[in-house]
């Protein structure tokens, strides 16, 4: 068998190629005709009512993972508000400390002693076979932004969504904590929440998941011994409380006010929370004790009252009696007279 011969395409003639070219610009209409004749024995029926009726769907202006929001979510103010508003939700009892310029190592060390006198008050509780959760990693001491924070306050008190009639329930309207509808809602309360006489200048908040006035107290003798009354643990049983930087960084604390369900305790209210005995257990015995001692109150004074009246009866009837026999007793004298 001959070899074959293969032509480099540089080799190949100009007049070949313009053929080539030729064909297949005569070869292009033909097919197009060809096409368009099938396609023209198709029927394609016409749109539905219901199609022609129907509205076009919108554009989406954002992306499906970012609804639209009043402040643009990207900055951290916008951040730190999303993050304070689900802090107050889900956190039953708060106390407010006012720092002024601790250092971070004297943060780290405060930060140490509280988590370890939490989880005495843990194994304590472990210890009584008590069924509750461990609240000493979820106790967070933190430092935030006054401004920001009010009006997470704001939102969450204030702006109920439920509440919302007439164009603002509606599909289009948001009611994330971003939206308009919750800056609109709570533009005019500003500065009329009860906390908004507090939240100014430098401030720390203690959030804790559950009210639990053991942690309180327990927290208290650390971040506070003297104003709230309780006795700080002593230089033998934690001698890491008593170094210098944690002393220095406790006398820049100040207890300010604390958020217990929703409700503003002042010094002596936050004190009277943490002294409550045996948490809530003990402030639900004392509150049985209390209902009973009303009952009984209550059920003596009603029977005083029945036994008052029934003595007061008995003595009108006794005098009655009395009477009737000395009238009875002086007619017979005044008939055996007469005889």
């Amino acid at each position: 068998m001959a070899p074959r011969l293969r032509v480099p395409h540089s080799h190949i003639t100009l007049s070949v190629r313009r053929q080539k070219g030729l064909a297949y610009q005569y070869d292009m209409p033909i097919r197009a005709a060809s096409t368009a004749t099938v396609a023209s024995t198709v029927v394609v029926p016409p749109p539905s009512l219901q199609r022609m009726n129907k509205n076009p769907p919108r554009i989406a202006r954002t992306a499906s993972v970012q609804p639209p929001s009043h402040r643009r979510p990207e900055e951290r103010r916008s951040q730190l508000l999303r993050q304070y508003t689900s802090l107050i939700r889900t956190a039953p009892l708060m106390v407010f400390f006012q720092h002024n310029n601790l250092q971070s190592t004297e943060w780290a060390g405060i930060r140490r002693e509280l988590s370890r006198a939490l989880q005495k008050v843990d194994e304590q509780h472990a210890s009584e076979g008590r069924n509750t959760t461990a609240m000493a990693s979820h106790v967070k001491l933190q430092i935030i932004q006054t401004r920001i924070f009010e009006v997470a306050l704001r939102i969450v008190d204030y702006f109920r969504p439920a509440n919302m009639t007439g164009a603002e329930s509606g599909e289009d309207i948001l009611t994330h904590d971003l939206s308009r509808a919750a800056h609109d809602a709570v533009y005019k309360t500003k500065g009329k929440h009860e906390l908004a006489t507090i939240l100014s200048g430098p401030l720390a908040v203690l959030s804790l998941p559950n009210v639990s006035p053991e942690h309180l107290k327990a927290a208290l003798s650390i971040l506070a011994p003297k104003a709230s009354g309780f006795s700080a643990p002593t230089r033998k049983a934690n001698p890491g409380y008593h170094e210098p930087t944690v002393q220095e960084g406790l006398q820049k604390l100040m207890l300010v006010a604390a958020r217990v369900d929703g409700r503003v305790f002042d010094l002596e209210g936050t004190k009277w929370v943490g002294s409550i005995e045996s948490g809530l257990d003990g402030l639900r015995a004392q509150l049985v004790h209390a209902l009973q001692g009303i009952g009984a109150s209550v059920t003596s004074t009603l029977e005083g009252a029945g036994k008052s009246l029934y003595l007061t009866m008995e003595s009108r009837r006794s005098v009655l009696e009395e009477e009737q026999k000395e009238e009875n007793g002086e007619k017979a004298e005044s008939g055996g007279k007469e005889t």
